[in-house]
């Protein structure tokens, strides 16, 4: 099955490392145009030097007024993936107001506000993709916030797929469980830790990136036209067994 992004203008945010960083870098070989966002000033320019057609924008997506105005002047958005997200893994009484706040402010605050501004910029066959997380679904020591977040991603995942259906603009997401980006192996780096999940696992691994991007890639495809509203487990069978 070929797929074709040529010509699409699509804004990642959390581009500047792990999925939305492969994400900017495989939608540039497929012939999209990649607006990439992200408040790390670094990642951003080493990947336009990578990718010199690829357009950069540095804001901190937690600021409201300044990702207001960073954002304005997008033209069009024929893709959307709200990726940008941060997990703050601890037990339930360790957490802090400042852990709950920074959480909720970039994994589902930030894309609230993010589509918000991006929406009206859709032209019909438009597709937006949201980064959840198999928290959403099963629940996992000291990701309670962070589970929090993403199931609120759920929620507005089904509810801009029912507002935005009769626009002819679509919404998913994607919710994969462990992906070995850094983030990923920071806090799954400890055996005593990681094997336990593993071991629920079929395929008896975590998942690699590039196993996230290709679902993304689809569902901003029009080879996914008529699939709008669903939260897509990409989890090498854990939910299958458990």
């Amino acid at each position: 099955m070929e797929i074709s992004l040529k010509g699409k203008k699509i804004v990642v945010t959390g581009a500047g490392q792990g999925i939305g960083n492969e994400l900017c870098k495989t939608l540039v070989k497929m012939g999209a145009q990649v607006v990439a966002v992200s408040r790390s000033p670094g990642p951003l320019e080493a990947l336009k030097e990578e990718c010199s057609t690829i357009e950069i924008i540095q804001v901190d997506l937690s600021d409201w007024n300044a990702t207001t105005a960073a954002l304005k002047n997008i033209d069009r958005v024929d893709g959307l993936v709200n990726n940008a997200g941060i997990a703050i893994i601890k037990p339930y009484e360790e957490l802090s107001e400042q852990d709950f706040d920074a959480t909720f402010n970039i994994n589902i605050k930030a894309a609230f506000h993010v589509s918000q501004l991006l929406i009206p910029k859709m032209p019909p066959g438009a597709s937006i993709v949201n980064l959840s997380s198999l928290a959403s679904i099963k629940a996992f020591q000291g990701h309670s916030v962070y589970s929090m977040t993403k199931a609120a991603m759920d929620a507005m995942t089904k509810s801009l797929a029912c507002e935005l259906g009769p626009k002819k603009i679509r919404v998913n997401s994607v919710n994969p469980t462990v992906i070995l980006t850094r983030m990923g192996r920071e806090n799954w780096s400890d055996p005593a830790r990681a094997d336990p999940l593993i071991a629920k696992i079929p395929l008896a691994r975590f998942g690699e990136v590039v196993e996230v991007v290709e679902p993304i890639v689809y569902l901003l495809s029009d080879r996914s036209g008529y699939i709008n509203g669903h939260c897509l487990p990409v989890e090498g069978g854990f939910l299958a067994g458990n």
